[in-house]
Formats: C-alpha cells, structure tokens, sequence
C-alpha cells in the first residue's frame, strides 16, 4: 500500500495531540505513524536525501498547522494543539488539505502572520508529495534526461574521448590525480588496457581501467571480462575497472564476483550517475537553496 500523502497526516496530528500534552516532534511523528498502523515497509521507505518518507510527511503535516495556527509550539522543536487546532479537527474530521488551511479562518497570530504573507495567487496545490519530495522529484526527472544525453553524447564521439572522459572521472572521483600517473595507453597497443591510474607516487599500486562503447542492446558478455583479467594477469596487477555505455549480462556480472582479481563493473546507467556526481560532462545549471528557521536565533 502506497504511503498516505503529506495532507494526509494533519489529521491524525490533530487527533494525535488532542490530549493536550506538548509533544516533541519525533515522539509525534512515530504516534501518528503507530495510530495509523503504517506498514514497516513503509516506514523504511527513504527519501533521495536520505531521510525517512513517513517522517518527512508527517513534519510537513505538522508545520503547515503550525502556520495555520492549528498547532503552537511551547518550545523549541515541540507542538501541541490549540483551541482553533480543535475547531479545525471538529470541522474536517474526514481529511483536512492544503486548500482548506488557506480559506480557513483561524485565529491566532501565526494564522494572521500566514495570511499576511501569503497574499500573491497560490497553484493548485500538488498534495500527493511535500515540498521537498517536490524539488527532489523534479532533480531526479532532469538527471535523468541528462543522463539518457551524456550517453548520446559520448556514443556520438570518437572511442579515445570515451577513454579519456572514463579517466577523468576516476580522478574526478578521488583515484590519481595531483602528482600521481594518470596514462591512457595508445589505441593501436593497449593490450586490453585502456587507462592506468597511479595510487601512490612510486607507482606500487595501480588501477587498470578498460573502457568500451557498447549499445544497450548489446550487452559486455563474459568472454570480454575473462580478457579483461587476462590483460590484468599480463600486468602482474590484481585489481580492474571496467566501463561500458552499456549493460553487462548475467555471466559477466556472475564471473566477475567470481574470479580472484577484483574487477569492478560500472555500466552505462552507472557511468551517467557518476559523471553527474562528480560533474564530469556537466555543469551547475541553477542552484536552489532550502531554508528553514535558525531556532538558535531566537533562543
């Protein structure tokens, strides 16, 4: 069963406080999540930021009857309910949404202050995701156009900028770099190695990196990953990284886990997640800051 929406939650915050005591905010959010029986599945859902969905909404839930002056808050990061909070809960005991909050008339200063501020025409609210699960969600949907484009991009680019571009994001990453080798060998002698990486200034450790131009339908197979470490073998050197636009099929994937020299494989999916992380191929477009209130500052 899908997770109850952010709107959702107000009531059973309401219902969850009306014995009037102060709750502090985790306690009030694992009383509505146990009042409402939420499944263990989905209070272990996570958000991409890594927090706790049910905890988001719920938080969520609760600020925005903090704003309506539904909710007070005694002290710092605690809530407990107020007389207009009971004339809301008793009005709209079947479900309260971000709509009824705004054309409600409640009293109190933070309602006022609310009403105040928000004079400009709202959207229609999108009540299926909070706030921030709405800025996450609209991050992830344009990472993932530009991953599907890094890939076109890099497809569409002779195979040395490929080599190239797979070590620069291993040095993006952390490995070589500064003073340490960062070599990508001739394409007409490469012996199965596409790039060496440097670990240490003497050049004691290394990682050796192949890289190939696959379509997605046309998987890396086993055949290919057995030369890899066959090349590796050649090298007297016992770790590997192989890259593919690509995907890899099950007996590659099988034979790797396998074999005693460590070969990590990194697939095209894979590839684009990294070299958006690492800002290889891309650049900050626009940056969004999320703020919340200094609760310091007004200790």
């Amino acid at each position: 069963m899908a997770l109850p929406t952010w709107d959702y939650f107000m009531v059973p915050v309401l219902r969850a406080t009306l014995d009037g005591q102060v709750h502090r905010l985790r306690a009030l959010c694992e009383l509505v999540a146990d009042a409402e029986s939420l499944s263990d599945d989905q209070r272990a859902e996570v958000l991409p930021s890594g927090g706790l969905r049910h905890q988001n909404r719920i938080e969520w839930a609760t600020t925005y009857l903090f704003k309506a002056g539904a909710l007070e808050r005694p002290a710092r990061g605690t809530y407990a309910i107020t007389a207009a909070g009971r004339e809301l809960l008793a009005s709209h005991p079947d479900g309260i949404t971000e709509r009824n909050l705004r054309t409600w008339t409640g009293n109190g200063a933070a309602a006022t202050t609310w009403a105040a501020v928000e004079q400009t025409p709202q959207p229609e609210p999108q009540t299926e995701l909070d706030p921030v699960e709405q800025v996450e969600t609209g991050v992830d949907r344009i990472h993932a156009d530009v991953k599907h484009e890094l890939l076109l991009r890099i497809h569409a680019r002779e195979p040395a900028f490929f080599e190239q571009a797979v070590l620069d994001l291993l040095v993006g990453m952390g490995y070589g770099g500064g003073d340490l080798a960062v070599t990508r060998t001739q394409l007409s002698n490469d012996h199965g190695i596409d790039g060496i990486i440097d670990q240490d200034i003497l050049g004691l450790s290394r990682v050796y990196v192949q890289a190939k131009r696959y379509a997605p339908d046309n998987p890396v197979g086993r055949p290919d990953i057995q030369s890899f470490v066959g090349a590796l073998h050649g090298q007297q050197a016992n770790q590997g990284v192989f890259i593919t636009t690509g995907r890899f099929s099950k007996g590659a994937i099988d034979y790797a886990a396998g074999v005693a020299t460590r070969v990590v494989l990194i697939d095209g999916a894979r590839l684009a997640e990294l070299m958006i992380r690492y800002g290889i191929g891309v650049q900050t477009r626009r940056t969004f800051t999320v703020v919340e209130i200094d609760e310091d500052f007004f200790e």
